[in-house]
């Protein structure tokens, strides 16, 4: 199992023990709900071509795609934001990872609806070294075909959690990212793709690096 594997396993077991089995059961009614909607169909695929954008990073310093692509590889990772475990688990793991993923010729990018002050939390809070780019209102999230409403049964359980979302994202709307990773070329094209509408399963570093190496 890898080292990303087991620290999502043991969150998922320490979870268990904690909530209650109708908040547990909850939250997976809310993520079947999701599947059904079809977004992983719906979403970017591979061979598909990126809408150049521009963010803020986590400075508020712009960023446009075609400048981050430049001469490299891209990997851009959305995640919902530096309130979700499962988020900050994976943000571990990339940034654990970077080293290998520069290496491979590839730029790490990630991509959250969070206001800016919010992500410069999260990448002081985590120390990572790659950028990190708001994306409010999920402008770019829904040109990719990952956006989604946080379902109203989940709204007063995250509140009870201390899990402020509208506090983060600078509005009321609840509307999210499924959490997602695509390897673009300097065209602009995907190449990869990993999308999946259940939040806790996410790419493994290992699988990315064998993708961008080519393996």
């Amino acid at each position: 199992m890898s080292d990303l594997r087991q620290k999502i396993a043991a969150f998922d077991a320490e979870k268990a023990r904690q909530l209650p089995s109708e908040v547990l059961q909850s939250m997976a009614d809310a993520t079947a709900q999701l599947a059904s909607m079809g977004i992983t169909d719906q979403s970017l695929k591979r061979g598909d071509r990126v809408p150049d954008f521009e963010l803020p990073n986590q400075d508020g310093e712009p960023r446009r795609l075609s400048q981050l692509l430049g001469d490299a590889t891209l990997v851009l990772n959305f995640y919902r934001g530096g309130w979700c475990p499962y988020c900050n688990l994976e943000l571990n793991a990339l940034q654990r990872a970077l080293p290998e993923i520069r290496a491979a010729g590839a730029k790490l990018v990630a991509i959250s609806p969070e206001q800016p002050d919010h992500a410069l939390d999260t990448k002081a809070r985590k120390a990572l070294t790659f950028e990190v780019l708001s994306d409010q209102g999920n402008r770019v999230a829904e040109t990719f075909g990952l956006v989604f409403t946080l379902p109203e049964q989940l709204r007063p359980i995250y509140a009870q959690l201390g899990i402020d979302i509208p506090a983060h994202n600078g509005d009321d709307s609840f509307r999210l990212p499924v959490p997602a990773s695509y390897v673009i070329d300097g065209d602009g094209v995907i190449r990869y793709r990993f999308v999946n509408v259940d939040y806790t399963q996410r790419l493994e570093p290992n699988e990315l690096l064998r993708v961008l190496r080519g393996q």
